[in-house]
């Protein structure tokens, strides 16, 4: 089966890097033209290099060589006259939009609720929740212009179930729930959809970086994603430590393709059975 969003427009935050761009070469590769927004530029608190200028002309490279149209934007998703911007311009070079897969998220340090620092929730609840608001609500006017429109929120299996000393991540995404349930029974009836998607572990730079190594693995000194392994595996059911961007991409596909016209206010985990533990 090919040509599954053909003719489709799709606007994909945290595009860049990582699940963001495998979501926008794999929609490319079903006939979509994309609209690529990220940050670009290192935010404080993230202990890991973010992705740049480059890494996003590099994702529309991609998309182009698998045959799709796209517009860059480079914005802070929590800036929604930025995104708004940014993405009325885009809309009008590619004509309509279609899709909306709000993606971008951070990772930063952890830590008990109660000795949390106040700039770690902040950014973590303005990026991975609020920014996500502001990215559905900045294209929600271009899918009721279209008449239809299908919605992809990136929530977590933090979203479905807490983990200690991240609990700041833990209420972003389990607010994605109730963002994507909310969307869903207020656009319903414009025939727009919402629904989200609950990745575990994946195979990105957000989680095989020395900060992660060293969160997972204290007892040693210059932990790497081999000593890692072992312990994302006890998080699954299935054999694996940690699934890879492409799984969540089609998972996406699936929701915002036709396959899925009556699917919607639905959280569907891509978890290697993460649920059942």
């Amino acid at each position: 089966m090919t040509g599954r969003v053909d003719g489709k427009v799709a606007f994909i935050t945290g595009a860049a890097r990582g699940q963001g761009r495998s979501h926008a070469v794999r929609l490319a590769q079903e006939g979509a033209d994309i609209i690529a927004l990220d940050v670009c530029k290192q935010l404080d608190n993230v202990p890991f290099p973010m992705p740049t200028s480059d890494d996003l002309a590099e994702t529309a490279d991609l998309v182009k060589a698998a045959g799709g149209r796209v517009v860059t934007v480079e914005a802070d998703v929590r800036d929604f006259d930025a995104v708004k911007a940014g993405l009325d311009g885009a809309v009008e070079q590619l004509g309509k939009l279609d899709i909306i897969i709000a993606n971008a998220g951070l990772a930063n340090e952890g830590g008990a609720l109660v000795e949390m620092r106040e700039d770690l929730w902040d950014d973590m609840i303005g990026v991975n929740l609020t920014g996500v608001w502001k990215s559905v609500k900045a294209g929600i006017p271009h899918l009721q212009a279209n008449g239809s429109g299908s919605i992809v929120l990136t929530s977590s299996v933090g979203g479905l179930k807490a983990y200690p000393n991240v609990g700041h991540y833990v209420a972003a995404k389990h607010g994605i729930v109730g963002l994507m349930r909310t969307f869903a029974v207020e656009l319903g009836h414009q025939n727009i959809r919402c629904n989200s998607v609950h990745p575990t572990h994946v195979s990105t730079d957000m989680l095989l970086n020395e900060g992660t190594y060293k969160l997972f693995r204290p007892d040693l000194e210059n932990p790497g994603p081999d000593d890692m392994k072992p312990i994302c595996q006890m998080f699954h059911v299935l054999p694996t430590p940690w699934v890879d961007s492409v799984d969540v991409s089609n998972a996406v596909l699936y929701l915002v393709s036709d396959e899925a016209r009556f699917i919607t206010g639905v959280p569907l985990p891509v978890d290697a059975g993460s649920m059942l533990k």
